[in-house]
């Protein structure tokens, strides 16, 4: 019975690092830590993985508060567990968060071209509205001048055609003032000039 149980937790200690194998986490960004050839700082110091560096975890010993890792050069070795994090580090994240800056700063790249495409469109329609505009009012302005200067001409031509119906008024009054003067002469000269013809005396005193 002994040994089955042996056998069972030899198999289960034997499992349980197969189970945390090829686990992807990272050194947490406090510079550097130790690594260890056993679970604890009594075991030899056998060298220390930088902060934000990518490692393979391979099996863990809650009790002790070690993680056994695989570092990026191959090392395999006991950290303290609170140096293992499931976050990316920075010497991870600065390369993403630069190509995700560059792509940003790639894409309002092209939305400030666009608009000042759209700026450059909507500045000529602009421009071609408001010389419209300004030849608008010039002919305005024109028709305007020509059309008071066809109402002076207008006033002009009236005032004469009055000035001409005074004028032949006055003539008429005047020829008929002469036509009366020269026939109320004529009736006053005429008498004078036919000779009155003398009394017969016939005796009748």
């Amino acid at each position: 019975m002994k040994y089955l149980i042996s056998l069972c937790l030899l198999i289960c200690a034997a499992v349980a690092p197969v189970a945390n194998a090829e686990q992807v986490r990272y050194i947490s960004d406090n510079l550097f830590t130790y690594m260890h050839s056993g679970p604890g700082t009594q075991y030899r110091i056998i060298g220390s993985v930088d902060a934000g560096t990518k490692v393979t975890l391979l099996s863990s010993n809650k009790a002790a508060g070690f993680t056994q890792i695989t570092d990026d050069r191959g090392r395999s070795g006991w950290v303290d567990s609170k140096f293992v994090s499931n976050e990316m580090g920075l010497k991870e994240r600065v390369p993403a968060l630069q190509t995700e800056l560059t792509e940003v700063k790639a894409k309002l790249a092209e939305a400030l071209t666009s608009s000042d495409t759209q700026n450059a469109g909507l500045k000529n329609t602009l421009a071609q509205r408001n010389s419209q505009i300004n030849d608008l009012e010039t002919r305005n302005n024109k028709l305007q001048s020509e059309l008071s200067s066809s109402q002076d001409e207008i006033r002009e031509l009236r005032a004469k055609i009055d000035t001409q119906k005074d004028d032949l008024l006055m003539k008429w009054f005047t020829y008929g003032g002469l036509v009366a003067g020269a026939g109320l002469l004529f009736g006053l000269v005429l008498p004078h000039i036919i000779p009155r013809r003398r009394k017969r005396n016939n005796g009748w005193a």
